[in-house]
Formats: C-alpha cells, sequence, structure tokens
C-alpha cells in the first residue's frame, strides 16, 4: 500500500472520492481517444518514425501478395510439369510442355539441360564422340542444370530478404519512436512542473502508438519470411531430385 501511495503523490493527495473521480475521468477519456489527433500532434521525428513504419508495411503486405501468388503458380505449374515429364516419352515433347508452363522453375530448369543436351548431341554427331568427351559431354549438360538451378532459386527469393529486414528493425524502430515519446513526455513534466495525467498522456499515447505500429510492421513480415522461406526451399529440393533424375536419364540413353 506504501508503494502504490507513493505513485500516486504526484497527482495529488488521493481519497476514496477524488480517486473514484480520477479513474472514471480516465476512462471517459480512454473512451475517446482519437488516434489521428495524437499523431497528427507529434513532432516531426515521432512523425517521420510512424511514416517509416507505416511505408515499410505497405510494401511489405504487396511484396506478401506478389510472392504469394508467385509461389503458388510456380509450385501449381511444376506439379503439372512433372506429371507431363514422367508420363512422356519424347524430350521434344516434354520441352513443349515445358514452354506452355512459364512459371514452373523444374519446366526452366528442363529446359535449359535440354538446349545443352542437345548442344552436346550435335557436336557428338558430327565431330565424333572424342570430341564429346573432350567439350565436356554429360558435364556440361550437369552445369548447365545447376545454372538454372540456381537462378530460378534468385528469382524466388527476389524481394524476400525485404521481409527478413522489416522484421528484425521495425520493433527497434518502433522501440526509438517510443523513447523519444517518453523524453517528450518527461520535457512536459519538466516544463510544466507538475506530472498530472494531462501532462503525460498525449506524449505516452505517442510513444505507445509507435510501438504498436513497428508490431504491426514487424510480426506479418517475419511469419510470411518464414513460411516463404520454407515453400521455397521444398522447390529448391524439388529442383535437385529433378536434376539427379534427368542426368541419370541422360546418361542411360545418350551416354552409355
Amino acid at each position: 500500500m506504501l508503494e502504490i501511495r507513493n505513485l500516486l503523490l504526484p497527482f495529488g493527495p488521493m481519497t476514496p472520492t477524488t480517486l473514484a473521480a480520477t479513474v472514471t475521468l480516465a476512462a471517459a477519456a480512454g473512451d475517446g481517444i482519437d488516434y489521428f489527433q495524437i499523431i497528427s500532434s507529434a513532432g516531426p521525428v515521432g512523425q517521420g518514425v510512424l511514416l517509416l513504419l507505416a511505408g515499410a508495411s505497405a510494401v511489405s503486405w504487396a511484396i506478401i501478395a506478389n510472392k504469394a501468388m508467385q509461389l503458388r503458380r510456380a509450385e501449381r505449374e511444376s506439379a503439372k510439369f512433372l506429371a507431363a515429364f514422367w508420363q512422356s516419352k519424347r524430350l521434344d515433347a516434354i520441352y513443349q510442355a515445358a514452354e506452355a508452363l512459364p512459371s514452373s522453375p523444374i519446366g526452366a530448369v528442363f529446359r535449359a539441360g535440354y538446349v545443352e543436351l542437345s548442344k552436346v548431341t550435335q557436336r557428338k554427331e558430327g565431330e565424333g564422340s572424342g570430341m564429346s568427351d573432350e567439350l565436356g559431354g554429360i558435364e556440361n549438360v550437369e552445369r548447365a542444370l545447376k545454372r538454372a538451378a540456381a537462378t530460378e532459386v534468385t528469382a524466388l527469393e527476389r524481394r524476400v530478404s525485404f521481409l527478413g529486414t522489416t522484421a528484425s528493425a521495425a520493433p527497434f524502430v518502433g522501440l526509438f519512436g517510443t523513447v523519444w515519446g517518453i523524453m517528450r513526455a518527461f520535457h512536459d513534466i519538466y516544463r510544466m512542473g507538475n506530472a498530472n495525467l494531462a501532462t503525460v498522456a498525449r506524449p505516452i499515447s505517442e510513444a505507445l502508438i509507435a510501438t504498436a505500429v513497428g508490431l504491426f510492421a514487424a510480426i506479418p513480415a517475419v511469419v510470411a519470411y518464414n513460411f516463404f522461406v520454407s515453400r521455397i526451399r521444398v522447390l529448391d529440393g524439388e529442383m535437385q531430385n529433378f536434376s539427379s533424375d534427368f542426368l541419370n536419364i541422360v546418361r542411360r540413353h545418350f551416354f552409355s
């Protein structure tokens, strides 16, 4: 009780009547909080922090929507391509199917491998197997597959790093806005010479709004970042598995 009484001393002697009146006034004030007015009355530093967090949140949501559609198309078209690959017995027919599925990263890997295989077989037919072995043969196809897979992973990961940056930096930016608002509150207390509720309510509200906006920007970004990274990792694994299967088929039919 002594500690509670000491906390209430800056607001004057508290009797049961005045305490009830204070609680009633605080509740009434809380029901009518105008957050837009609080933000508009914030200083340039506080408004800059809120603007930065709002911009990062807007960009993050745009990336989330775009990347979700991109990965959905990649997964759907990759499933269609794999079905066509294992059902068909002709590589040229599979190549046509891959061209009809431009969003499939596995299809892009196959196209790169098929083009390199065509070059290798043409050299083999025109210059003999010795020249083909000297130029690399199956190793050229393998390098083409790895290069295409790395390119597709890079394309899938594009702009995902911004989500990770927002997830890690936004809480600290919001914390900076919180610290700045608390500093303003102490400055107002010093300037007015008292520490009543009316003096500290507005700057503390600004500080808490900065914290809330920082969390609003960071939480969706970190959830989306982890989700997208896991799906990209699955697609990367599928591309690696397909490359191994395709190389085995090429070795068996073209280099045996």
